[in-house]
């Protein structure tokens, strides 16, 4: 249910949808989350250790009693953000097509294994480095009391030690 609901909401927002999927190394739903650059647990360091996510903020506004000027602030960043996100996102998908094309060739040379290996993983970076520098970002903005506010809110123990592990 979680899962329909998670492609409705992407559906809504006007996030194109994946196409066919062809691939068997990424699921429909994972293709959608790349190319709406979802979070999916990648920013899992920063959000738990008092680094909030601008879309978090944002759904938190009114209770972090944010100014017109920051809430405007962060949405420029999460819009610049998921911009960046769904560019790598799709560029992942494709990549991790192009590996599994490799293989259902039959005819898979080391190097080029190499090389679309390397590709794949330097994109699965880029994609987790952009969630990472969005909450950087969004640290920067906001005072300690919103952000202790805020990890209060999404249900974070104050000491770091005791996180909630909610799926990002």
């Amino acid at each position: 249910m979680k899962r329909l609901f998670v492609i409705a909401a992407l559906a809504a927002a006007g996030v194109a949808h994946a196409q066919p999927n062809d691939s068997k190394t990424l699921s429909a739903e994972e293709i959608t989350q790349y190319r709406a650059g979802a979070g999916m647990g990648y920013a899992k360091a920063a959000e738990l250790n008092h680094f909030p996510g601008p879309m978090h903020v944002l759904d938190l506004a009114d209770k972090l009693a944010l100014s017109a000027e920051l809430r405007a602030a962060t949405k420029r960043l999460m819009d610049d953000h998921k911009a960046e996100a769904r560019q790598i996102g799709a560029k992942l998908v494709d990549a991790e097509r192009n590996l599994e094309a490799l293989f259902r060739s039959g005819k898979v040379e080391g190097a080029e294994l190499a090389k679309a290996t390397h590709e794949a993983a330097r994109l699965r970076g880029e994609y987790r480095l952009s969630h990472l520098e969005a909450h950087l970002r969004m640290r920067a903005l906001l005072s300690d009391e919103q952000v202790k506010r805020y990890d209060t809110l999404r249900g974070y123990e104050a000491g770091g030690a005791q996180h909630h592990h909610r799926k990002h």
